[in-house]
């Protein structure tokens, strides 16, 4: 499993109908697409859920880096972005774990994403596996989280570049009820042809 999500920051008067129609008239377009797990057309609105901005920010669940690849470089489709937007840097992550909620059968309407940096200090022991210790904790963190009634899908994953870590959850509830949560978004769209490929549990 491998994330990834770009962010386009709009201007602060900028029309979001823009994007809703944007997304609502190509959207299905990756519904079949072979090696993706899933890709929640995410926005945020400034005003809306604390956002300060306005903001298009695709997350993506991938169960094939070839298919990831090829969308991004190969002409499958990350082209439009570049198009008409330019071209954003696409973060990415390493899949740690990933979980099924209770909600998995309902189409999500919120999200909500958690970046932290890993601690300098994350091996206080010196023993070199602090970090193996930090990601047990939070594998089991999002374990429970997954258990929350409005929750569609959970996944943790890390960036071992800049030692960030991402939780990024799909929630029914029309707003993210994640407390922890540094951004909130609304999802506009799903789409998830390999839903079921994603792992269950820890992916390490």
């Amino acid at each position: 499993m491998y994330a990834k999500q770009y962010e386009l920051t709009l201007p602060a008067d900028y029309d979001m109908a823009i994007i809703r129609k944007r997304v609502a008239d190509g959207g299905h377009v990756l519904d079949d697409r072979a090696g993706l797990g899933l890709k929640a057309y995410v926005i945020r609105e400034r005003g809306i859920d604390d956002s300060p901005v306005n903001q298009y920010a695709p997350f993506y669940l991938w169960n094939d880096t070839g298919a990831m690849a090829r969308f991004l470089v190969g002409g499958g489709g990350f082209q439009n972005i570049v198009r008409d937007f330019g071209r954003p840097a696409a973060r990415h992550w390493t899949g740690i774990a990933c979980h099924r909620g209770p909600a998995r059968t309902a189409p999500p309407k919120a999200a909500s994403r958690r970046l932290t940096p890993v601690p300098f200090d994350a091996d206080p022991e010196g023993t070199g596996l602090g970090l193996a210790a930090l990601i047990e904790r939070e594998t089991e963190q999002l374990r429970q989280l997954s258990g929350h009634d409005g929750v569609h899908t959970a996944a943790l994953a890390i960036d071992p570049h800049h030692w960030q870590l991402l939780r990024f959850v799909l929630w029914a509830d029309t707003s993210a009820p994640d407390q922890d949560a540094t951004e909130r978004y609304e999802v506009l769209h799903l789409s998830a042809p390999g839903l079921g490929d994603l792992p269950e549990g820890r992916d390490w």
